[in-house]
């Protein structure tokens, strides 16, 4: 057989599978930068992580479901290096592979064959397809997504609908997208004094994101470059009810349809409340 006829057969298959009377169909949200724009002019080369990808991808397809995958833009997002580790994957060298071998399988970097669409190209097709999104992290989110009108809508309509909303590490930021104005209000979060609370459909809901610590601990990772704002912070402000675990120890959030991990050791068990919720 073939690899063009084996990859074939392979989306048929998961096809069929998830046409199951419990089978559901996820939208996955990534952002189309591959850059982060920091303080004093200076940028950082990023993207998603691909544990926080990959492992919650691979356990949706096993348990039958499909999934979509999506950017503000439609183009094919960019894996950030520093994530390719095994740390991030238990140390399993193995497990990486495995992962990283279904990242290639899906094509979803891949310039000429992604098939990532645009947040308009879903909210053309309609909301309704979907029974769930998931939004992982890497430092790319805080580019786009968190001021993404489309994003916005979609969210909105999500929470309106109660369906399950799940982000990780940095992806929780997204939730930001949710208010009227994000570009507003992130804007004044380089401001030493808090702001008065925009009205935010996520104000109040317990939830969690990378810690401030965390951020602090990894900032040798910038190269000296420090970041326009902490997202703990931003979502602090714009009320939500944060709290955390010790640094990067597992941690997940559950509020209503919204269901948030703080780190990359927490992509796992976000995943595993997602199925949870999908199950039901």
């Amino acid at each position: 057989m073939t690899p063009a006829i084996r990859n074939a057969a392979a989306a048929v298959l998961f096809g069929l599978t998830a046409a199951g009377a419990n089978a559901a169909n996820v939208l996955v949200v990534l952002s189309d930068a591959s850059q982060l724009e920091l303080r004093d002019n200076r940028t950082f080369d990023t993207g998603f992580y691909a544990n926080e990808l990959m492992q919650p991808v691979k356990k949706l397809l096993d348990a039958g479901h499909t999934v979509t995958f999506a950017t503000p833009l439609g183009k094919a997002p960019s894996l950030d290096r520093n994530s390719v580790d095994k740390s991030y994957f238990n140390n399993n060298e193995a497990s990486m592979q495995q992962h990283l071998a279904l990242l290639d399988q899906l094509r979803i970097t891949s310039v000429e064959q992604s098939p990532v669409i645009s947040l308009a190209r879903v909210e053309q097709g309609g909301y309704g397809r979907y029974d769930a999104v998931y939004v992982p992290g890497g430092h790319a989110p805080m580019q786009d997504l968190l001021h993404s009108a489309a994003l916005g809508r979609l969210l909105r309509d999500f929470h309106a609908r109660a369906k399950p909303t799940a982000l990780v590490c940095h992806g929780p930021i997204a939730l930001l997208s949710a208010l009227d104005q994000p570009e507003r209000f992130t804007g004044t979060l380089a401001s030493a004094s808090a702001s008065a609370a925009p009205a935010w459909i996520y104000a109040g809901y317990r939830m969690t994101v990378i810690s401030n610590s965390e951020e602090e601990a990894a900032k040798p990772m910038l190269n000296g470059g420090t970041m326009k704002f902490l997202p703990q912070t931003a979502l602090q402000r714009a009320g939500g009810d944060y709290s955390s675990a010790a640094n990067w120890q597992s941690k997940v959030v559950v509020d209503r349809e919204l269901i948030t991990g703080q780190n990359p050791a927490s992509a796992s068990a976000v995943a595993d409340q997602l199925l949870s919720r999908l199950a039901h």
